[in-house]
């Protein structure tokens, strides 16, 4: 994912056309996340689908959505339209995705410093209202105002994806 300046409002009006469209495909609106990355903008939609999602995925979306943000125009600059896998250390962002992977390993990353880091590791074991609680030899507690990002952990191996 980048790392640029999130715009809300505009990847929300995205994810409302975009989201039936990408169901209607057959996979999963993960997230949409439209970004300044340093001079330039980037409109991504991230999918998933319980077969994984190839590159012919990503350009059969492509290619439905295209002419919908030609015809609902909701970005008045110019920009780079992507379309991605919500890929195996995905960002959780929304509640339900914290409901589908808890119990899951997780990176919480942190704007400051909490207990000598700002990165910490666990097990996934609570979510609420952005409040998020991992596992890892005692439960810790991360405040939403806190947290800059919560990934999956991929603990696997690479014959797991095999």
């Amino acid at each position: 994912m980048a790392t640029g300046k999130p715009i809300k409002n505009i990847a929300g009006r995205i994810r409302e056309f975009a989201e039936p469209v990408v169901r209607e495909l057959g996979y999963e609106l993960w997230d949409v996340a439209f970004e300044k990355v340093g001079s330039l903008y980037e409109l991504t939609v991230y999918i998933d689908a319980e077969k994984g999602i190839g590159i012919e995925d990503c350009e059969k979306v492509s290619r439905a959505l295209d002419p919908l943000l030609d015809r609902y125009d909701p970005i008045p600059q110019a920009y780079t339209f992507y379309v991605s896998s919500a890929g195996l250390e995905r960002t959780l962002t929304l509640p339900e995705h914290f409901e589908k992977f808890m119990g899951h390993p997780v990176e919480v990353k942190l704007y400051r410093t909490i207990d000598g880091a700002k990165q910490h590791s666990g097990v996934l074991c609570a979510y609420e209202n952005g409040r998020v609680t991992i596992e890892c030899g005692g439960k810790k507690f991360f405040e939403p105002a806190d947290i800059s990002s919560v990934r999956l952990l991929y603990t696997g191996t690479i014959s797991d994806l095999q």
